[in-house]
């Protein structure tokens, strides 16, 4: 665990940000590694079976992750503040409601998978694969949000690399299964997310294990967890909107696919290699802002405002060095990235179109981001939420449809970086406001307690 209130800061932010970019970035891999497999040896119907599959994914547990990043903002604000009995409390808590919600998601998406995918014009003969992967997929999505769970209590007293060695063990693991199901069992698609299941739990309880072996201010044991209304509420309040933004966002991926869905297997395929690559290409400056979020939260409860505004000007330089780069290397070397996925030309074709159009505007998402890590981390999570909403369905869709009428399937490219410069223009005026400095829990409790007298 690091306590982020004294030290260098640029220092900090980057030691507590590689652990969390590598393990995202493990994480992305097995999931390239699952489409690469899927792509080469089931064809590219089942790469765009699965790829239509993720968006459906993300938006079925958007909410209930947002919520969860809400309680490790609270966490990071109690560590900061020293109350460690708080800590535990909030772990007790969050462990509880997420665990839950992912048993009442597995259900619901378990009855409703075919009817989700004609509801956003998947082609009918890419349906039967993509609801038996998003069937197990979702069968097991509580072991993912247990995962997560561990994951965002760690992250919120410092620690960024107990949960990285997790990730890398769960990440072996799922490659080997992918290998095992698909060409050595024959399971097809339903192997791939098979593997994703099993890997997911394993990671799960081994992090448990792990957590209850070793000396730490919380013991998680599952059968005598604790339950706060009044922490769940603070977690509400500051996971909620969030919550409520990571949805919005993953419907807007649902729509998006819809609009790409309407451009045939070779252009769903070649956008579903290329998300993969995107995905992996945006995680430095994602995570980059979710370190900032814990520096930012304990340094909130502190009271060092000082460090937040360095730590800030620390994470837009690093992000935005390590993304020029990224652009660099995609812009070079798209289609060979892309063979890893398949051979056939013209889904290349469509995925290294998407690729250097998004890549060359991998700046403006980095600095939108980072600067909306750092308002989340201050208990401003209404704002980065209203800005995301704002940009996404107030302009990127809409313009993705307009695009694409007027110059076919890259008008939906040229969308993305249009929603991001207005995304970016929006949270850097509100950060310029200063405003989000009494968002926090104790300025809150302040200004409660002054009313109160």
């Amino acid at each position: 665990m690091k306590d982020f209130t004294s030290g260098p800061v640029g220092r900090q932010i980057i030691l507590f940000s590689l652990p969390i970019i590598l393990g995202n970035f493990v994480m992305q891999l097995y999931q390239i590694v699952d489409s690469a497999v899927v792509g080469r040896y089931l064809g590219k119907e089942a790469l765009a079976a699965v790829g239509a599959s993720m968006p459906v994914i993300f938006a079925v547990v958007a909410l209930v992750i947002g919520v969860g990043s809400g309680a490790s903002v609270v966490i990071s604000q109690y560590f900061g503040a020293k109350q460690y009995d708080k800590v535990r409390l909030t772990s007790d808590t969050l462990h509880i409601f997420l665990v839950g919600a992912g048993v009442v998601i597995a259900l619901v998406g378990l009855c409703f998978s075919e009817e989700i995918f004609r509801l956003i014009a998947l082609p009918e003969s890419l349906i039967p694969l993509a609801s038996v992967y998003l069937r197990i997929y979702l069968g097991g999505v509580f072991l993912l949000f247990g995962f997560n769970t561990v994951a965002a209590i760690l992250r919120g007293v410092g620690d960024s690399k107990t949960p990285l060695y997790f990730l890398l063990m769960s990440a072996v693991l799922n490659v080997g299964l992918d290998l095992l199901f698909i060409l050595v069992f024959g399971w097809g698609v339903a192997g791939a997310a098979w593997a994703t299941v099993i890997a997911q739990g394993t990671a799960y309880f081994a992090a448990i294990w792990y957590i209850n072996a070793g000396k730490s201010i919380f013991h998680i044991d599952l059968l005598k967890l604790r339950f706060d209304r009044k922490i769940f509420r603070q977690c509400i309040n500051y996971g909620l909107p969030t919550g409520v933004q990571q949805s919005f966002v993953a419907f807007g991926m649902v729509a998006l696919m819809g609009i790409v869905n309407g451009w045939g297997t070779d252009v769903i395929a070649g956008y579903s290699a290329a998300i993969r690559v995107d995905n992996l290409a945006v995680i430095p400056s994602m995570n980059f802002a979710m370190a900032l979020t814990s520096f930012t939260g304990q340094n909130v409860g502190a009271g060092r405002m000082d460090r937040v505004h360095r730590g800030l000007k620390m994470t837009l330089l690093y992000s935005s060095l390590t993304c020029m780069a990224i652009t660099a290397v995609i812009v070079l070397f798209g289609p060979d990235i892309l063979r890893i996925f398949t051979t056939d030309p013209d889904v290349i074709r469509v995925g290294a179109e998407y690729l250097v159009i998004v890549s060359l505007f991998y700046l403006i998402f980095s600095a939108m981001f980072v600067i909306n890590g750092m308002l989340r981390g201050a208990g401003a999570v209404i704002f980065p939420m209203f800005s995301t909403l704002l940009s996404l369905w107030a302009v990127r869709i809409p313009a993705a449809m307009w695009l694409s009428r007027l110059i076919g399937e890259r008008g939906i490219w040229w969308s993305v970086p249009v929603g991001w410069s207005v995304g970016l223009t929006i949270a850097y005026g509100y950060y310029r406001s200063g405003k989000w400095e009494n968002h926090s829990i104790f300025a809150k409790n302040k200004k409660k307690q002054a009313s109160e007298s």
